[in-house]
Formats: structure tokens, C-alpha cells, sequence
């Protein structure tokens, strides 16, 4: 029998979500002591398609902190950070372990699924390995592609050395002028409501005070000489030629501190250490991360913006969606390259359910399936799949009994048939709109 799995188990309550979509049966049950379900795709729907291929657009897994446990973060708390397994912005021990995981994963669906044979030893035509050449990158690449195909050895693609961002990957903007400047920053300025800029600190004003209490700023060597708290109106953006849209202030604080705690929650296995002592609910985490979530949406996914700097890697997904012979293909970069990318591709509003990042999960993948319909017709579905907090917590293994989450992306304006599918020529003139 072939599933697609969509849903794991991750939260604390017993609670069942049943609806139809995509010609499928969604059962979605919130008790880690609950049998595993998933997502079944039909007999009709199996008679009416078989999947030919996948592109798969991954974030790294888990990192440390860009600066590690440095003085921007210990400067701001009196506590002690986790200590980091890697050097500053590395792939972790546990980041490499879960990846793992993951590819194992994806090698058993995609077996289920029919795209490859349990001892292929694919050729360069049938899959593709590629990713930024970072460590934290390249290094997940590598794990998963050992998980993935065991035994083969596949080396990720570098096309630069390794520190330098490749141009793919980079989320840098082209083509600068002061048309397009003004345009993007009225467009973040429009988040910030009537303020403007120097509102859009407070649109997680609640949630930075969250982080203010978690880190006992208050008690912090920062709080001895000048800042006992985030700012909320100082954000000042600046967009230029051949680099990344950038933002100082106190959001960028914010966010440095948000992505760090995340990071600490993900690899302490007591929630009183990855809190730094207090107490704090599944809720709680997820408004701790909404900060460095908002802090990414404003640089990154705003329509200007999001168009500009996901072009190469739009461009890298058509063409392999483009390719008879592929059948797996994997990219592996950054939350900021998800982001741009659905952004840009006008997907939706979601949400990831039980995850602490909703918008772009940590390791977490958008994956265009590319199915051969009955009818002759290529057609494309697009899901978020990604491990639950609880697995990434408790490096679950994940199998086809017991899946990582997928969550199924809709794009704004695109026609889908009855089954919730894109048509493949669609979805490139789609992409091609955004190119030009």
C-alpha cells in the first residue's frame, strides 16, 4: 500500500481533526500516546496519478547561534547559554543527527512511492544533491544524502568555497534603483500599520516582553549600562545592491536572542534549562519564535523583495521540475530562501501546526511532488514537511508508521483541478512571470 504521510504526533491533548481535502482523509490526533496517523491518498486518486518526481527545497537543521554563545547574547542575560556542539553557525551534533533521520525518511517514501528502487545507485541525471556552500548547509546536505542513499556516497554540489555564499542561495538584492528601494521599503513600512517603520517592533511588542522575562534582561550585564529591554520603534531597514536586506534595531536584537533560544530549546532535553528556569507552556515557545518569524517575513517576504532575491533558486526548481530522467532532487539553503520563495510564489498564509517555528521550521522542507496524471497532464502538489517539535526533541525516528508533519501549501490565483493539483505548465508559467 502507498501513503503519503501528512500528519505525526506531537502535542499533549486528545483531540482529532477530520476534514477533506485533496481527494484525501486528514486525521490529525494531538496525543503523543496516540497511535500514529497519516494521511491516505485514495484508490481513485492512485488510478488517476503516479508521482514521477520530487523537488525538494530544504532549511538547514539545527545550528548554533550565529555568534554562538558570544557577547551580543550573554551581554543580554544574566544566565548561561546551552553549549554548542559546533562552532558559531555550524551544523550541531544533534542538527546532523536528526537530518539523518529525515533522509531516512524521504528514502523509504520515496521507495513507497515507486520514484527509486531500495539498491539504487542513481546517476546524475536521476538525482541531484545541491546546497549553499556553508557548513551548516552543505554538512545537512551530506547527512541526508548518506540517509537517503546509503552506501552510495553522493557528494553535495559546492560551487564556491566553503564560507562563501553562493549565489543561488543568497538572498541578496539585484537590480537597485531608487524605484525599486522605495517600492520595497513602502511595502515593510505598510506592516508596521500607521506608524510606519517605527512600527513594526510593535507589532510582537507582547512577544519581545515575553523574551524580555524569559532572559531576565532586566538582570543582565546590558541592564547595568543601557538596555533593560528590546526597543520597539527604532527599525531602520536598509536595501542595497548585492546584499542582503538588512535591519537594525531593537527587533534585530530581539531576533538574535529569539533564534537563540529556539536553538537551546531544540537541544536541552529538560523545558526548565531551555528556558533558563522558568516554567513555560508549548504556547509560550511558539510567541518566543513568532519574533524571529516576524523579523524574517519583514526583510524577506514582503512582494518586492521576495520576487527580487528568489529568482536563482526559482529558476533552480524549474528547471528540475523541467528534467524527464530526475527523480530526486535536493537544495538544501535557508529559512530566508523558504520564506522568498513562497513568498514570492504567492502561497497561502499557514501556519505550521506543533511546531515551534510555524512559518519555516527548522530543517523542514517544501517539496514539489511532480505527478503523470491518467489523463497524460503533469501536475504539481506542494507540501511543508517538516519533523515536530516533539520529534526534533526527541530525535523520533520517523517512518512511515510514525511520519514527520506535511502540510499541503496552496497558491493564491493558480487554478488546482478536483483534486487540489496544480497543472505542471501552469506552475511553470507561474514561475516564469517571476523571472522576467
Amino acid at each position: 500500500m502507498k501513503k503519503l504521510h501528512r500528519w505525526g504526533i506531537v502535542a499533549i491533548l486528545l483531540m482529532a481533526v477530520v476534514s477533506c481535502q485533496k481527494d484525501l482523509l486528514v486525521i490529525v490526533p494531538q496525543d503523543e500516546g496516540q497511535k500514529d496517523e497519516w494521511i491516505e491518498r485514495t484508490k481513485n486518486f492512485r488510478e488517476r496519478y503516479t508521482l514521477e518526481e520530487m523537488v525538494v527545497l530544504s532549511r538547514h537543521n539545527i545550528r548554533s547561534p550565529l555568534s554562538g554563545g558570544g557577547s551580543v547574547l550573554s551581554r543580554v542575560t544574566p544566565h548561561k547559554w546551552f553549549e554548542w556542539t559546533s562552532k558559531p553557525s555550524e551544523l550541531s551534533v544533534k542538527g546532523g543527527e536528526l537530518e539523518k533521520l529525515m533522509g531516512a525518511f524521504f528514502r523509504q517514501w520515496a521507495i513507497d512511492e515507486g520514484i527509486i528502487q531500495s539498491r539504487i545507485n542513481p546517476s546524475s541525471e536521476q538525482v541531484r544533491i545541491y546546497a549553499n556552500s556553508l557548513q551548516r548547509t552543505q554538512a545537512t546536505a551530506q547527512f541526508f544524502s548518506d540517509a537517503m542513499f546509503p552506501g552510495v556516497g553522493i557528494k553535495p554540489e559546492m560551487h564556491e568555497e566553503l564560507g562563501k555564499m553562493d549565489p543561488v542561495f543568497n538572498p541578496v538584492t539585484t537590480q537597485v534603483d531608487e524605484a525599486f528601494r522605495a517600492e520595497a521599503l513602502a511595502q515593510m513600512a505598510a506592516l508596521g500599520g500607521d506608524e510606519g517603520l517605527a512600527g513594526i517592533g510593535a507589532v510582537v511588542s507582547d512577544e519581545m516582553s515575553l523574551l524580555e522575562r524569559i532572559i531576565d534582561i532586566k538582570d543582565s550585564p546590558a541592564a547595568a549600562n543601557d538596555t533593560t529591554s528590546f526597543k520597539r520603534n527604532d527599525v531602520l531597514i536598509s536595501i542595497q545592491e548585492g546584499k542582503e536586506p538588512s535591519m537594525t534595531g531593537g527587533l534585530k536584537l530581539a531576533c538574535s536572542v529569539s533564534d537563540a533560544l529556539l536553538l537551546q530549546y531544540y537541544e536541552e532535553t529538560s523545558d526548565i534549562a531551555a528556558g533558563f528556569g522558568h516554567y513555560l507552556k508549548f504556547e509560550d515557545w511558539t510567541r518566543a519564535a513568532s519574533v524571529k518569524d516576524w523579523y524574517q517575513d519583514v526583510l524577506f517576504t514582503t512582494p518586492a523583495v521576495s520576487k527580487n532575491v528568489s529568482r536563482p533558486l526559482l529558476n533552480e526548481i524549474q528547471k528540475e521540475l523541467a528534467l524527464k530522467d530526475r527523480k530526486f532532487t535536493f537544495l538544501c539553503g535557508h529559512d530566508s530562501n523558504i520564506g522568498s520563495v513562497l513568498a514570492a510564489l504567492d502561497c497561502e498564509d499557514y501556519l505550521a501546526p506543533y511546531a515551534i517555528e510555524q512559518k519555516t521550521p527548522i530543517g523542514g522542507k517544501v517539496v514539489f511532488e511532480k505527478w503523470l496524471g491518467a489523463d497524460g497532464v503533469e501536475y504539481v502538489d506542494l507540501l511543508l514537511v517538516y519533523a515536530s517539535a516533539g520529534q526534533i526533541r526527541n530525535k523520533s525516528t520517523l517512518t512511515l508508521n510514525a511520519p514527520p508533519i506535511a502540510l499541503p501549501l496552496s497558491l493564491k490565483g493558480l487554478p488546482a483541478n478536483r483534486d487540489g493539483l496544480y497543472t505542471l505548465a501552469d506552475l511553470q508559467k507561474h514561475i516564469s512571470s517571476i523571472l522576467q
